[in-house]
């Protein structure tokens, strides 16, 4: 997570990021478990993803975000499946974010997490392949919120034919 928002005129610039929805050779989505450096009980499951840097495009960012986060450098990336914006305290401010969130594809499912930022070591506890059935069984929190619903179709359906706007979530 790096650049802070800018505030311009008609209120704070969102973020661009760079989403990935990376899926195995079963069909588990990686996902990753965030907690609040000050607050380690506070945790919430999210896909591998983050900011776009100067000068890159965002299918770039979500490559390079991918292999520093998570190792897995071997992937396939697929379309633009979902968009959303989302507002959300973290790290004692608030981030404002237009993220997109690309379909991948892997074989490789061993990860390494030697390529995370400070931030991100101060505030990732760890990474897990899910099934879908997992996702909707799961009290913990996960997000998008409807991540569960959302992959279940695309499982059954396969990439929409154009991005899904997914809701503006703010917590």
């Amino acid at each position: 997570m790096a650049d802070d928002i800018r505030e311009g005129s008609a209120g704070p610039e969102l973020r661009k990021v760079a989403r990935v929805i990376l899926l195995g050779p079963d069909d588990r989505i990686l996902l990753m478990h965030g907690y609040e450096p000050h607050e380690p009980s506070s945790t919430w499951w999210f896909t591998p993803g983050g900011g776009v840097e100067a000068g890159e495009t965002r299918e770039q960012a979500a490559l390079r975000e991918l292999a520093e986060e998570t190792g897995i450098t071997d992937v396939r990336l697929g379309p633009v499946i979902w968009q959303r914006v989302c507002s959300f305290p973290f790290d004692g401010r608030r981030w404002d974010q237009d993220e997109w969130y690309y379909l991948a594809r892997t074989e490789q499912t061993r990860t390494r997490t030697a390529g995370q930022t400070d931030l991100e070591r101060r505030s990732v506890a760890g990474l897990r392949w899910w099934t879908a059935e997992e996702l909707f069984a799961t009290r913990e929190t996960v997000y998008p919120t409807r991540l569960a619903e959302l992959l279940r179709t695309l499982l059954d359906e396969g990439p929409p034919t154009a991005p899904v706007v997914l809701e503006t979530e703010r917590v």
